[in-house]
């Protein structure tokens, strides 16, 4: 632990606000907690979707296997549980994005796939497990967004008789190199990194803390991480709670 934790909450925000004020080049990383004060549920807490029951496990739904052997069931699944086009960002996006408009902020580092970073105003985000917003013919690459996939019926298809996947990493594929290598530099130049929502506990997402060399490394979420002993500021308290106190000026 590199500095004590055992601070007020108060006096955490402090902190933190006088680490962003420090720093110059900060760089977000964020997983599923931060989009759940939108609405849209995480995966592995007690409430999460790996927790609820359907007739496969949603992490065999979730896979590539699946997709193709079960392309009907992945559908139905995928329209029930991953439509993110009727949730709106919260005070964490926000605060995110208007960092970035001052310059603070350099980049977004998300496992989220719901597109609420963009939506919110951010502009540069490295979108690790890709997103619904996006969505290709696995035949001839034409696109198509969200709400011909989400708001059709069966295996959506394109105009040319392919069939349309969704841009998001299934389990046994592998990330994007585009996008792993870029998140990889944003981390390395970065003077400030600010993890937030996520357990860190996914690999190879959760490795991606290992390239940071910068002054400030900062820990929030709700329940311990394994990385907590190597943070300046560990803050176990909900998303919304800590950025509404991130000060404006």
């Amino acid at each position: 632990m590199k500095e004590n934790q055992e601070l007020k909450d108060e006096d955490k925000y402090q902190k933190l606000n006088d680490m962003i004020k420090e720093s110059h080049n900060i760089v977000f990383f964020g997983g599923a907690g931060v989009s759940t004060e939108s609405g849209i549920p995480d995966f592995r807490s007690k409430d999460g979707l790996y927790n609820q029951h359907y007739k496969y496990p949603p992490e065999e739904i979730l896979s590539h296997t699946f997709f193709i052997d079960h392309m009907d069931e992945f559908y139905t699944f995928y329209r029930d549980k991953l439509n993110s086009l009727k949730y709106e960002p919260n005070i964490t996006h926000y605060k995110l994005a208007a960092l970035e408009k001052k310059g603070k902020l350099k980049a977004v580092i998300t496992q989220n796939i719901d597109g609420l970073h963009q939506k919110a105003g951010s502009k540069v985000v490295f979108e690790l497990h890709g997103s619904v917003l996006r969505n290709y013919c696995t035949k001839c690459h034409k696109f198509y967004d969200a709400s011909y996939v989400f708001d059709g019926k069966g295996i959506p298809k394109c105009s040319c008789g392919g069939i349309i996947k969704p841009d998001v990493v299934l389990y046994e594929e592998r990330l994007d190199d585009e996008v792993v290598s870029g998140a990889t530099k944003a981390i390395k130049k970065a003077d400030m990194l600010i993890v937030a929502g996520t357990s860190l506990m996914v690999y190879p997402a959760s490795g991606l803390i290992n390239y940071f060399n910068g002054k400030y490394l900062v820990l929030i979420n709700r329940s311990a991480t394994p990385y907590d002993y190597l943070a300046n500021l560990v803050i176990h308290d909900s998303l919304g709670n800590v950025f509404q106190n991130i000060l404006d000026d």
